[in-house]
């Protein structure tokens, strides 16, 4: 109790060197908080979205069927057992063919991935619901991204050729009757949805399919021969090593920053002991021992950490508040890079993070306040009274 008093009325009496030290760790504390506060709410609503429009409470692959590899999409379809079509049917899976097709807009060539799902489904947030039989020709939909790489609107025509499983080529007009917007590029970019059944007449590949998504709310997963389950787990991976990245790039910042407000700390920790050599040497004539005046040192110079928290908190807690409920928008043009990332995104604070950040810089701020005060333990008592430096 003592030593925090003491350490306190110091801290008081340097005035300006100590509020520019608290002012620059608060500052800290508060660019933490909210850079990690922006990367978990990119990474919760990354997550969700991407669950509600791509993959449901999980994927069957197709035995052959690799994302990353487009030669495997033509051997990547396989009929669906009853089995599979009576989930289907009690809305437990949505089945999903995936063929490579070349679309022209306005006489110009757009490589494709030519997609038939279900206009019933609801397993997915796709509005799968326009997916209706028109007589004036095949009914798509495209997303925004799209739409505006290929000049695009509701009502407009477009040409699509495929090859069929025997390898024959065909061409036909779609119909693009509705455009959606969703912050899952691979949902959109360079994709076009038609019916399932159509699909399948189209490729010759009736009751096949390449991808069963599986509801999230029922938590369906059974062994189906052919085909690979694929859990939140894997299919989330890029989504967690992308935050992953983003997060030790970051990091770089924090160092930088917090370097410059320890060094801040330290200079003024080896000017304090400098200078007050000759009160340090009657502290240990009263009586104190040069353990308790080192433990003083380190305090007074950790205490900046305490008041930094509380300046933090007086102007940073109002900041932080007004930028989890507005957001952070993002630069125009971010949606092209294929991130899954939203408009604007909130960011998310919890507990755990306030409390672990303070910690970090609690304990970084002591341990640099202790590097310099050692020296005091050298210090003979005499010589520090008459201000001689050992």
């Amino acid at each position: 109790m003592l030593a925090l008093k003491l350490a306190y009325r110091n801290l008081m009496g340097a005035r300006l060197r100590t509020w520019l030290n608290v002012i620059v760790l608060s500052l800290a504390f508060v660019v933490i908080i909210w850079f990690k506060g922006v990367i978990n709410g990119w990474d919760q609503q990354a997550r969700r979205d991407t669950i509600d429009w791509q993959i449901g409470g999980g994927q069957y692959w197709q035995e052959n069927y690799d994302p990353y590899d487009p030669f495997s999409i033509e051997d990547s379809h396989a009929p669906m057992t009853e089995t599979i079509l009576k989930s289907v049917e009690q809305g437990e899976l949505a089945p999903i063919l995936i063929s490579q097709a070349t679309m022209y807009p306005e006489g110009r060539i757009q490589s494709i991935s030519l997609r038939g799902i279900s206009p019933d489904q609801k397993v997915i947030e796709l509005p799968t619901s326009y997916l209706v039989n028109d007589e004036n020709g095949i009914p798509a939909i495209i997303g925004e991204r799209t739409a505006r790489n290929n000049k695009l609107a509701v009502g407009d025509y477009v040409t699509i050729r495929w090859r069929d499983v025997n390898g024959i080529f065909d061409a036909d007009e779609v119909k693009i009757v509705h455009i959606f917007k969703t912050n899952v590029p691979v949902m959109d970019l360079s994709i076009v949805w038609i019916p399932l059944e159509k699909h399948q007449e189209m490729a010759g590949m009736p009751g096949e399919a390449t991808i069963l998504i599986t509801s999230k709310e029922t938590g369906f997963k059974e062994d189906f021969p052919g085909w690979n389950f694929k859990d939140h787990y894997f299919l989330l991976s890029e989504i967690r090593e992308m935050i992953e990245m983003k997060s030790v790039g970051g990091s770089v910042y924090f160092v930088v920053l917090m370097s410059l407000a320890m060094l801040a700390i330290f200079d003024t920790q080896v000017l304090s002991i400098f200078r007050r050599q000759k009160e340090i040497g009657t502290h240990i004539a009263l009586g104190m021992t040069q353990r308790q005046v080192v433990t003083l040192f380190t305090v007074e110079g950790a205490m900046h950490s305490v008041l930094a928290a509380i300046l933090a908190t007086i102007y940073g807690a109002p900041l932080l508040w007004l930028q989890a409920v507005v957001g952070w928008s993002m630069p125009a043009g971010t949606d092209d890079f294929g991130l899954t990332i939203a408009e604007t995104i909130y960011p998310a604070y919890s507990l755990a993070l306030v409390l672990g950040s303070t910690m970090i810089v609690l304990i970084t701020t002591t341990i640099v306040s202790y590097i310099p005060a050692r020296r005091i333990a050298k210090m003979n008592p005499t010589d520090a009274i008459r201000g001689k430096i050992q």
